[in-house]
Formats: C-alpha cells, structure tokens, sequence
C-alpha cells in the first residue's frame, strides 16, 4: 500500500476474493457487513440499493457473489463515498456511489435517479447504537456511524419502503435489543418478515438480528433458528467461516 496513504488499511474479505480500501481509523466494515451481503437473496440482473453503503464492504461482497446486478450505493460521507467507487474499480466491479443522506427527502433520490417503486432489493446497516444507552466514542466518525437518533430505523425503512418495487424486499442487520424499533417500523408498509437472531457463542444472548421482509406482503412473522458465530471454546463455527469466505448464504425465508 501506498505509503501516502497510510491513514487507510487494505484489507482481505471473502478469503481475499473482496479487498477494500478502508480508514484505519473510525468506523470499520467487518463481519456484520459479510453477515448483510449473505442474508440478501438476489438474482442477478436485480436493481439492488444498500443504504449507508460506507466503503462498499457488504454491496460489494454481495456484487462478488451474485454477479451481474445493477448495483447502487448510497453513502453520505464523501470521503467514505471515494473510497467505495474506487474499492468498487479496484475489485474489477461495476456499480454507482451516490453521496446521499439516507434521510433525504424524495425529491433528492428522484435527483439521484432513485425513483419511487424502482428498486428490487435494498440492504442497509443502520447507525444502531443509542446515545442515551452506550458511551459515545471520541472519533467523530465512529460516533456518527454507531450512535443514532430513535427515529433512525424509522426513517431508513420508509425510505426503502418507498423506492422498493411492490413485492421488493429489504434485508438489514441491527442489534438484537433494537428488535422491537424493527418490528414497529416494518409494520408500515411490510409483511413477510423474518428475524434470525445472531448469537456470539452458545448459551449467550443475541447480539445481532438479521431481518428480510418484504413490500406490501401481509404474510405473518417467522422466527428462525439461531445462527451461532463460534463454539464454546471461542472457535468460529464452521457456517460463521463459509460465510466470511463467501461459501455459505444465510436463508431467511423463500422467494
């Protein structure tokens, strides 16, 4: 890497089939994102949108996998917003980066080219970290992206809802205490939903929920099976593997 620019890291996803170019400091694309991209079903040649999209980790994991899909990024850091579309050129890729705050009004995404009812699937990790209940960081940016209003998965899913086709599905990861906040703003506009929570070894409390759900559907809430991260020991089980190395999908309900 470049030593001028060696206030960003580069760095291996998908066994090294997905490197990204990212800030060493601040908010880091991790296994969350790896986690969104094999919970997304998508069929190639699908219009697919990930909110927040940061350097491009889940969008572009998701991109590797599927191949040919008309991929957008939304992000509202400029600076995190270069690095995707050159993360994107890097990775021999093809998909657009918007710099577009997710909590826009719908003229900006009509601008953007992000009609309503135009998108089939859209992915996002929201800001998911309550000010009021956890410390805030002193890196500003790590602040902006982990520390989030109450409104914020209010706001994200009705933006979704509004430019997702009629049968469009929204995939998204957030924290398992945040669940009920989910499920309130699923309920406008959504059914189908379905939850699997995500567990960091046996007999300990979730601490993720990967949710689908789907545009206008009235089918009622699925509760899935766990998915555990590692064993007793600590030791990364061996679906928590396949999906870092892009081997293993997480199915969360039927199309």
């Amino acid at each position: 890497m470049n030593e001028a620019r060696d206030d960003l890291t580069d760095d291996a996803f998908l066994g090294g089939r997905l490197r990204l170019l990212q800030p060493r400091k601040g908010h880091r694309a991790g296994h969350d994102a790896m986690l969104l991209a094999a919970a997304a079903d998508v069929q190639g040649g699908e219009r697919v949108v990930e909110f927040g999209a940061g350097v491009g980790a889940a969008a572009l994991a998701l991109a590797r996998r599927t191949g040919a899909i008309d991929l957008t990024l939304v992000e509202m850091d400029e600076r995190l917003a270069t690095l995707a579309r050159e993360n994107v050129a890097r990775n021999g890729l093809t998909a657009r980066v918007l710099v577009l705050d997710v909590e826009a009004k719908a003229d900006a995404f009509v601008a953007a080219g992000l009609a309503p009812d135009s998108v089939d699937h859209v992915l996002m990790n929201p800001p998911f970290n309550d000010a009021d209940r956890h410390q805030p960081s002193p890196d500003v940016q790590r602040r902006s992206a982990h520390h989030a209003a109450a409104f914020t998965i209010e706001t994200w899913s009705r933006a979704a809802l509004r430019i997702l086709k009629p049968g469009g599905r929204l995939t998204l990861i957030w924290r398992a205490d945040g669940l009920a906040a989910i499920l309130a703003a699923l309920s406008r506009g959504f059914g189908s939903v379905a939850v699997l929570p995500v567990h960091p070894k046996p007999e300990m409390a979730a601490i993720r929920v990967l949710v689908v759900a789907t545009k206008g559907s009235r089918a009622p809430l699925t509760i899935l099976p766990e998915l555990l991260l590692a064993d007793a020991a600590g030791a990364a089980t061996p679906q928590a593997q396949a999906i870092s190395r892009g081997e293993a999908v997480v199915q969360l309900s039927k199309r």
